[in-house]
C-alpha cells in the first residue's frame, strides 16, 4: 500500500512541475511522453526508495500538516531573504565583520525527519550550514558570524524560528 502511495504522490508531483496538458484548437492536448516518462520515474521512486521515505504516509494527507507547512514557507522565506541581507551586509562592509565558526545547539525537536528538515532549513539560510547531526537532537552549525557560543543562546538564535512550525509539521 505504502509503495501504490507513493507512486501517486511521485506522479503528481511529476505533473506539477512538467505541466504535460495543453491547450490546442481542438480542446485539451497532452504530452504523452513527458506522462510516460513520469510514470516510469515514478515507479522508480516507489520501488527504490520505499525505505527511506516515511513509514506513515498519511502524514501526507493530513490537512493540518499541510496547513502548517503552508504557513511556514513564507516564515521561511522572510529568514532566507533576512539572512541574505545579512551576509550581504558582512560582504560589502570594508572591515568584513565576521566571526566564522563552529557552535552547538540542541533542538526539542522529537522525530528524525523533524530534525532534518530543521537541519536543512538551517543549511538553506545563509550564513550557517549544518556540520553535524545526532541521534540526540544536537546540532553542530557553522555560523559566519557566532553571536554567541552558550548552546541555549545559539540554539535561540539558529533553530527557535523554525522549531515551532517543524514540530507542527513533523511532529
Amino acid at each position: 500500500m505504502r509503495r501504490i502511495v507513493y507512486f501517486i504522490i511521485a506522479f503528481v508531483l511529476w505533473l506539477f512541475l512538467t505541466w504535460p496538458f495543453g491547450i490546442a484548437a481542438g480542446g485539451l492536448t497532452l504530452d504523452w511522453q513527458v506522462i510516460w516518462a513520469g510514470v516510469a520515474a515514478s515507479v522508480v521512486v516507489s520501488v527504490l526508495f520505499y525505505e527511506i521515505l516515511p513509514v506513515e504516509y498519511k502524514f501526507f494527507f493530513s490537512p493540518v500538516r499541510i496547513f502548517w507547512l503552508l504557513v511556514y514557507i513564507p516564515v521561511f522565506l522572510y529568514y532566507i531573504v533576512v539572512a541574505n541581507l545579512d551576509v550581504m551586509y558582512r560582504i560589502l562592509h570594508p572591515q568584513l565583520p565576521i566571526k566564522p565558526g563552529i557552535v552547538k545547539i540542541k533542538t526539542k525537536l522529537k522525530t528524525a525527519s523533524a530534525r532534518v528538515a530543521l537541519a536543512n532549513s538551517i543549511t538553506l539560510t545563509p550564513g550557517t550550514m549544518t556540520v553535524d547531526l545526532t541521534d540526540d537532537g544536537t546540532l553542530y552549525i557553522h555560523w559566519i558570524n557566532i553571536k554567541s557560543t552558550d548552546t541555549e543562546k545559539a540554539t535561540e538564535y539558529i533553530a527557535k524560528p523554525f522549531e515551532y512550525f517543524l514540530a507542527k509539521i513533523f511532529e
